[in-house]
């Protein structure tokens, strides 16, 4: 980080699964930002990751997430869903970063971030602080977003599979079918229609 450059990190989470928005984060740290628990959100536990969350938000510069719904992932592709996801909470990050630092290897020039103003860093979530808090409120919020609609479709087990594709939840659909929230361009080789 250069002295004085407010910097975010911007991270995304649920890019595999069928079911659900990819949640995407932006989150500037303050220079002399630490925390012990604080790593790559999947090397974390839920429990460090819901402990986590309250403190990014207090002592964050600035904050913002955002989801990209299904409709939009089938239309876009789930990589520039996940771009779109972050460019948009970027653009809620008041004050404005003046340098982003994206995980991952793929991005896009958007509004006064040009190519001088942003790199990505691929398994960055484990390399700059502000990328693993952007990761650990992309993953919370997408939880706990997934956990209020598995009360309203209990038989595809998103409490427990967060919509991934699980032997569970491949099975649900096999027997319920889709629902409005699943990504209809991901398609499971399990449920193909077999010629034989």
């Amino acid at each position: 980080m250069e002295p004085g450059r407010l910097e975010a990190g911007c991270d995304e989470a649920g890019r595999g699964p069928l079911a659900g928005p990819v949640y995407a984060a932006a989150v500037i740290l303050p220079p002399d930002f630490h925390h012990p628990l604080l790593n790559d959100s999947k090397k974390m536990s839920e429990k460090a990751r819901e402990e986590l969350r309250p403190v990014i938000e207090q002592e964050a510069v600035a904050w913002a997430v955002e989801a990209v719904q299904a409709d939009e992932i089938d239309r876009l592709n789930i990589l520039w869903a996940s771009v779109t996801g972050m460019q948009r909470a970027v653009l809620r990050l008041s004050p404005a970063p003046a340098f982003l630092l994206v995980d991952g290897n793929k991005f896009r020039p958007f509004g006064p971030y040009g190519f001088a103003h942003y790199r990505t860093v691929v398994h960055g979530d484990a390399t700059y602080a502000s990328i693993a808090a952007a990761s650990v409120l992309a993953k919370t919020y997408r939880d706990a977003f997934m956990r209020e609609l598995a009360a309203q479709y209990p038989q595809y087990g998103w409490e427990r599979n967060m919509g991934y594709p699980t032997a569970e939840h491949i099975e649900a659909i096999r027997r319920h079918g889709y629902t409005p929230w699943h990504r209809k361009s991901f398609h499971v080789k399990e449920l193909e229609p077999s010629l034989f």
